[in-house]
């Protein structure tokens, strides 16, 4: 959360210079409390699932907070008068959202590559560690199907949906704690990861 309003302003900065965003928020601690009530065992399984899902919106809420971002209910690409919208995710997928499966192996991460596929878009996800790990190093490039069973930045339901439905399609993974080198790296396309589906 530290790190989330700086890189909402290096979005809205980019977009200045033609660059558009429909930002797909995580959890953030909205879904941990979540986590943490389930594990409990106070939760069923679904109750879960619909609980994290409005805790994506709860985070919505935040990041679009005094940045001048959109706050959207559409799963479309932004328009010109407004290129940084973050998606209120709810009412999105309680109309769809057939292939997500309710469980913790299926978070905001599978949400996003959704979304993404359904624009045809390519998908950025913005975390706090500067790619994937593998050997005791971050890696350019990795096929989804050597991350299965890998724990990672990135959820095993999204790697799975790599490997099946959305197969021909990647996730580039950036570090964005730090709002100039993600901005930077998006300019350059170099740093980070690519996991191709």
């Amino acid at each position: 959360m530290a790190s989330a309003r700086p890189l909402m302003r290096a979005l809205l900065a980019l977009a200045e210079e033609g660059y558009s965003f429909l930002v797909v928020p995580g959890g953030g601690v909205m879904a941990d409390l979540v986590r943490d009530i389930y594990s409990r065992g106070d939760l069923c399984q679904e109750a879960a699932h619909w609980m994290a899902v409005l805790a994506m919106e709860q985070y919505a809420y935040f990041l679009a907070d005094g940045s001048g971002a959109i706050l959207t209910r559409e799963i479309c690409r932004p328009k010109d008068d407004s290129r940084v919208r973050v998606l209120l995710p709810y009412q999105a997928l309680i109309e769809e959202d057939r292939d997500l499966q309710h469980n913790w192996d299926y978070t905001s991460d599978a949400v996003a590559a959704l979304v993404a596929a359904q624009l045809s878009a390519p998908l950025i996800k913005a975390t706090d560690v500067d790619g994937v790990m593998l050997d005791g190093k971050v890696v350019l490039e990795v096929p989804a199907n050597r991350m299965l069973g890998h724990v990672s930045c990135i959820d095993q339901g999204t790697i799975k949906l790599l490997c099946g439905l959305l197969k021909g399609s990647s996730i580039w993974v950036l570090n964005g704690t730090d709002a100039q080198q993600f901005t930077k790296a998006l300019k350059s396309g170099e740093g980070g990861t690519i996991i191709k589906g």
